[in-house]
């Protein structure tokens, strides 16, 4: 069996067999039950994650409106370059690493090859265009921001881009039958394969970190290493505090994606000069791990906005408020979050009710105690319970 270099990274249908017609055997290339237990355990869980998580990150932001800022706006654009991988490609890209033979036909062997380097160029030039959002908002500070407008048409200009990088998949992947099956493979000259994958490494992977390191680079030195002339007034030190918060998320996203890929581009490289690894005894299982490795990233950024987000935490806690792992506890956090996105309301409240010794409004910054199903709404007054479903509720969390 020979594992080689023709579809690696991008495309990911990946280790295509070139199994000729001494090796017609199809159960020649097996694993053994525990091991496809374990990937298949692994390879759900990144479907679920990914799916949930993302779609949770996009509603999160669109159906609130104080939440469609020009960043969070690039979160989704990413959170749903995310979806479409983990959802079109990985599937369909396991089982055929797993058990060697393409089942699903011609069209969704394009349609695989295809979204994955499309949707992985998206998340590049998406984390590029955080990166110069961030980078005019804090080095020119007195710049206006970019304009809503603006950032719908560099997210479609994103995917045009994306689009064409990966339309050869389109045009020459195919599938071909061998003894024991077919294979979703490349049609072309194996130079031009060669010299495809360099490009799609260059412009998908080495540039954009290297663009990011330095922007980030310069970013932090301005957060971190410089002070302000005289002494700061506690808005312009909330305001350095919610900036370094938001570097430090994409300084963590963007590490993650390039651990995360670094060995599938180590593995490519190393084929490519060394065609004879393909043949080890344990490639297959080694490969499989490889690339659950990079289809991993498109989980873990969710995870990363709840840990580090306080908005998007309290979203995915509304969300999975039906989890019986979650505790009955005050949150004040909530509070604080629900005041956060809805200030208007807040303000008009506590004029008219005033606020308690302790600072928190009595009105209107109520007690929410999330349990198993329902959300107790607490005032100095009355007691009311809503359980999950109900439309208003949800907007009150948020």
């Amino acid at each position: 069996m020979s594992f080689r270099n023709s579809s690696l990274i991008w495309r990911t249908t990946t280790i295509v067999t070139s199994i000729t017609q001494e090796s017609a055997d199809p159960y020649q290339f097996l694993l053994p039950w525990w091991q496809q237990t374990i990937f298949f355990v692994a390879c759900a869980a990144i479907l679920l994650i990914s799916a949930g998580g993302n779609l949770v990150v996009i509603w999160i932001v669109l159906a609130h409106k104080r939440m469609r800022t020009v960043t969070n706006y690039f979160l989704v654009n990413l959170a749903l370059a995310d979806f479409l991988i983990s959802q079109l490609n990985l599937p369909f890209t396991f089982l055929y690493l797993l058990y060697q033979d393409w089942w699903f036909g011609t069209f969704f062997c394009k349609l695989s090859c295809f979204i994955s380097p499309c949707t992985i160029s998206a998340s590049v030039l998406t984390f590029m265009a955080i990166a110069v959002d961030r980078y005019i908002a804090i080095i020119y500070p007195l710049r206006p921001r970019m304009p809503k407008r603006d950032v719908v048409l560099t997210i479609i200009v994103i995917w045009l881009f994306s689009i064409a990088l990966a339309f050869p998949n389109l045009i020459y992947f195919a599938t071909a039958p061998y003894p024991a099956g077919s294979v979703c493979d490349v049609t072309w000259p194996k130079e031009t394969d060669l010299a495809y994958h360099y490009l799609l490494l260059v412009l998908n992977y080495l540039f954009p970190l290297l663009t990011l390191v330095s922007a980030y680079s310069r970013v932090g030195l301005e957060l971190w290493g410089s002070r302000a002339i005289g002494e700061e007034t506690s808005i312009q030190t909330d305001r350095v505090r919610s900036k370094r918060k938001v570097v430090k998320m994409m300084i963590v996203v963007v590490l993650i994606f390039a651990i995360c890929w670094l060995p599938m581009h180590t593995y490519f490289l190393l084929t490519s000069y060394y065609n004879s690894i393909t043949e080890y005894e344990y490639i297959q299982q080694i490969y499989i791990i490889i690339y659950l490795m990079a289809m991993s990233n498109s989980m873990y950024n969710p995870i990363i906005y709840g840990w580090m987000n306080a908005r998007f935490r309290e979203g995915f806690m509304h969300v999975f408020c039906w989890c019986p792992c979650r505790r009955c506890k005050r949150s004040r956090t909530q509070i604080r979050f629900r005041r956060t996105l809805f200030p208007n309301a807040a303000r008009a409240m506590s004029e008219k009710y005033g606020s308690d010794r302790n600072g928190y409004l009595m009105h209107t910054m109520t007690e929410y105690v999330d349990t198993e199903s329902c959300i107790t709404r607490r005032s100095n007054k009355s007691q009311s319970t809503v359980c999950r479903g109900s439309p208003s509720r949800m907007e009150h969390a948020l």
